[in-house]
């Protein structure tokens, strides 16, 4: 008998045989080194008590990345992360903030996509360097705070707020904030602060393969419209969508290979520039309804939070398995984790250019 079944009630031994073909289907070779950490903690996650955990209590305890295969696991907004690789914290054309959360983490097509977005937009659309909010956990999942996405590693933040020529210290870059690009008590953007630069930069990331949506504020969809001319296909991957006045949120596609992976439907035909964006700018979507005359008082209901039981079932594998080693605490650089090597460009990406308008 097997130490897994040794461990294992009779009731539990076919759920577990089924999880086990799915692990090693999903994760191949580096299931071998999960079954051991599993083995070790007393076999594969199916006490009922803590499938039940909330889901963020987990995930957010894990400091370091699992270590297996790269691959996004789930939807968006319920899913997790393996084979996680950490933005650096400063390269040539970008700076990460928030250190203390412990969310510079991504798939690699995601790291790959800012590294190269922060170099491109500051040698061709005057875009001095990008200041990267959140991206995801260690090992992905639902936060603690924030965020109801960025589960997958296959989301990020980019502050509207350029980079400045000088690194931020370690507290700055918990102190300063981002900047809206609205006028005060409206959802227009400044044109003060809303600039060229920024245009640019929004264009160039919805003009990349593999973009799934960015989202921005309704304000920022209109300025974008209004200055975008004859070149318009890449308007379809921006969105409108609450808040999004102080950075921009870039959703990535998933990537070949990540099985299980679930992709949100692609955006409506059309630019986005018609009737959609008017009802966003009108006081509808703003405006709390208020309930029918007559209709009984109905006491809003308590937002149920996400478990482990409710996220794929590869996941549990990901919260159990070891973590990634070789990982450096680079005490003169303000980060908890920095990769042990560069980190190689996995997908392909468009020849860098100059973009119009």
């Amino acid at each position: 008998m097997s130490p897994l079944k040794a461990h294992t009630p009779k009731h539990k031994i076919k759920e577990n045989h089924s999880l086990e073909r799915t692990l090693l289907h999903e994760f191949g070779g580096a299931f071998i080194g999960c079954v051991i950490s599993l083995v070790v903690m007393g076999g594969f996650t199916t006490d009922p008590a803590y499938a039940q955990t909330a889901a963020k209590q987990l995930f957010g305890k894990k400091t370091a990345p699992a270590n297996l295969q790269a691959r996004a696991i789930g939807s968006y907004a319920k899913g997790c992360l393996a084979g996680a690789r950490a933005l650096s914290i400063d390269g040539p054309a970008w700076q990460a903030m928030r250190l203390s959360r412990n969310r510079n983490w991504g798939h690699p097509n995601l790291i790959a996509f800012i590294e190269k977005l922060a170099v491109d937009a500051k040698t061709y659309d005057g875009w001095n360097g990008l200041l990267v909010g959140d991206l995801a956990q260690p090992r992905g999942g639902p936060m603690i705070s924030g965020h109801a996405s960025h589960q997958i590693g296959l989301d990020a933040d980019i502050w509207l707020r350029p980079m400045p020529d000088r690194r931020f210290t370690r507290k700055e870059r918990e102190e300063i904030s981002a900047i809206s690009m609205l006028k005060k008590g409206t959802r227009t953007v400044d044109p003060k602060k809303f600039t060229m630069a920024h245009f640019r930069l929004i264009k160039r990331a919805a003009s990349t393969p593999g973009l799934a949506r960015i989202f921005v504020h309704p304000g920022i969809k209109k300025a974008l419209c209004d200055r975008a001319g004859s070149d318009r296909a890449w308007l379809r991957q921006v969105r409108p969508w609450y808040g999004h006045h102080y950075h921009f949120h870039i959703r990535m596609s998933c990537p070949a290979g990540s099985t299980g992976c679930k992709n949100q439907a692609p955006p409506p035909a059309g630019d986005g520039c018609g009737k959609e964006l008017s009802w966003w700018l009108s006081d509808d979507p703003w405006t709390p309804k208020k309930p029918k005359k007559g209709a009984p008082k109905v006491k809003p209901k308590k937002k149920r939070q996400i478990t482990l039981s409710d996220l794929p079932q590869a996941c549990s594998a990901v919260l159990d398995a070891a973590p990634v080693t070789g990982l450096q605490n680079t005490s003169a650089n303000p980060s908890r984790f920095a990769p042990s090597e560069p980190i190689s460009q996995l997908f392909a990406l468009p020849r860098s250019r100059p973009l119009q308008n």
